[in-house]
């Protein structure tokens, strides 16, 4: 699978999105499919810190796990994900634009995919990428509006 760079800018302040970004109890109010999140080890956000993700696709859930690989906020919030044999690395970064501005740049890879990811990146490579801009559309609205992917409202 290819790696892929996404961004987004977002109407508000840096400092609030880094707090409504970096709080779990925030995560299913953003991230369509989310049925759950509980951390299992360290301190939530830090360092070292994993975590316990529970999607649906379709009707099939996915269970992996989140590592916090890297945190130097207000800048950066780095993460691996883990799930069947597969690993997607995250790279967050939060640029401030102007005092109600922020640019949000998403750098996600795979690098150490299973020979099973690589033919599903190669046939659904742009699915991957499709559904992270959806989660930072939804995102933006969260920040912006209000707005909860569950109900659509705010």
């Amino acid at each position: 699978m290819k790696p892929y760079t996404l961004s987004i800018d977002i109407g508000v302040p840096r400092d609030l999105v880094i707090e409504l970004f970096d709080d779990p109890d925030n995560l299913q109010m953003w991230q369509p499919g989310l049925q759950s999140w509980s951390l299992t080890k360290g301190d939530q956000g830090q360092v070292g810190a994993e975590a316990t993700i529970v999607f649906l696709n379709g009707a099939q859930p996915i269970e992996m796990t989140e590592r916090i690989t890297s945190r130097n906020l207000p800048d950066e919030l780095s993460s691996m994900y883990v799930w069947g044999g597969n690993s997607n690395a995250v790279m967050n970064r939060f640029i401030e634009l102007g005092p109600e501005q922020t640019r949000w740049e998403v750098d996600s890879a795979y690098p150490e995919s299973s020979l099973k990811m690589k033919l599903m990146g190669m046939v659904m490579g742009s699915k991957f990428k499709a559904q992270h801009q959806v989660f930072m559309q939804a995102f933006k609205a969260f920040c912006e509006d209000g707005i909860d992917v569950r109900t659509g409202e705010a």
